[in-house]
């Protein structure tokens, strides 16, 4: 199993670099930021920088959307630091919620994404796609790769990212959901006609090391509003019990009030107050050394190939070091 590190782009954008440095040290192989361009710095110039400043980390968005960017932007943006870095990157991808909301825009239909996922890929890999009807090719593009994975929780989102993607990420640590959501990831592909072996998973959550764990799950708590933002979508688009999306997902959001983006993704978010504490232990790693371990362990059994671990939280390098002890040599 493979780690990578998520975080947002505060500045200093120093102190992001700084953070990915050390998280390579621990043995972390993936640098993950946000993409939300108006609620923080602009990820592409600091993974520039983060992957100057490291060897073999391998940097990408969690994760950019097909509406901020024109695709053909996207493409050559990767193509550049694959080109600078040596295929140092990965694209993860998704209909945007942060990035196109606090900009006034919804989030792109699974149409347009399913679409963007080909054309980005194409294009950074140095092939014609089409671009709103017109062949476009980056001419300077030499063996080029990027792999694009996808963001999903819907069904069918799921079935997208199952014959369209490289890789699918999840954003939530619960064995029985992930279970689920993978397996689905997986019949989609094999209904493609693709190996489903093929396709990466990748869990995101928090991790919060430590015997504290009425103070872990206040850090941690915020996950499960940003979860419930996607969640929100689910049951408006499906309905609660349409038995298309698991109800051990969507019932903890029944008391959701509401969700201001200016505290998203931050420890103390007062919008989560709604977020239970057995939300925040199925969907996060919380407590000493060894629960974590038992939960990747389960997750590892599923088939996950890499946990991120968010670091949104006040513990943020002592995580980062307790991993690089105790957890990545466990699974290498």
């Amino acid at each position: 199993m493979d780690f990578g590190l998520v975080l947002q782009t505060d500045p200093p954008a120093s102190a992001v670099v700084g953070l990915m440095r050390r998280a390579e040290r621990n043995g972390f192989r993936y640098g993950w930021t946000f993409d939300s361009a108006v609620l923080w710095q602009e990820p592409f110039v600091i993974h520039s920088r983060v992957l100057e400043h490291t060897e073999q980390l391998i940097v990408g968005p969690m994760v950019t959307n097909p509406g901020t960017r024109t695709w053909e932007v996207t493409a050559s943006t990767f193509a550049t630091l694959n080109d600078m870095y040596g295929n140092r990157t990965v694209c993860g991808v998704g209909r945007g919620d942060s990035a196109m909301r606090v900009a006034g825009r919804g989030p792109s239909t699974l149409a347009r994404l399913g679409e963007a996922i080909d054309v980005i890929r194409d294009l950074a890999e140095g092939r014609e796609a089409l671009v709103d009807g017109s062949p476009v090719r980056l001419p300077w593009v030499r063996d080029g790769r990027l792999p694009v994975w996808m963001a999903a929780y819907g069904p069918k989102a799921l079935a997208l990212a199952g014959r369209k993607a490289d890789g699918f990420i999840l954003q939530l640590a619960d064995p029985y959901l992930t279970e689920w959501m993978v397996r689905s990831v997986r019949d989609a592909a094999a209904e493609a006609g693709r190996d489903p072996a093929d396709i990466t998973i990748c869990v995101a959550a928090p991790a919060y090391v430590g015997d504290d764990l009425a103070h872990a799950r206040d850090q941690c708590r915020w996950f499960g509003g940003m979860v419930g933002n996607h969640v929100a979508d689910l049951v408006s688009r499906y309905g609660e019990h349409s038995g298309l999306v698991p109800e051990a997902l969507t019932a903890y959001i029944k008391s959701r009030a509401g969700y201001d983006y200016s505290h998203h993704g931050r420890a103390g978010n007062p919008d989560t107050a709604f977020v239970p504490d057995e939300i925040v232990d199925r969907f996060c790693l919380l407590g000493p050394v060894e629960a974590h371990i038992e939960r990747l362990l389960e997750l590892r059994e599923i088939g996950v190939d890499q946990f991120a671990v968010y670091a949104m939280h006040d513990a943020r390098e002592e995580v980062i070091d307790a991993y690089g002890a105790e957890v990545v040599p466990r699974f290498r």
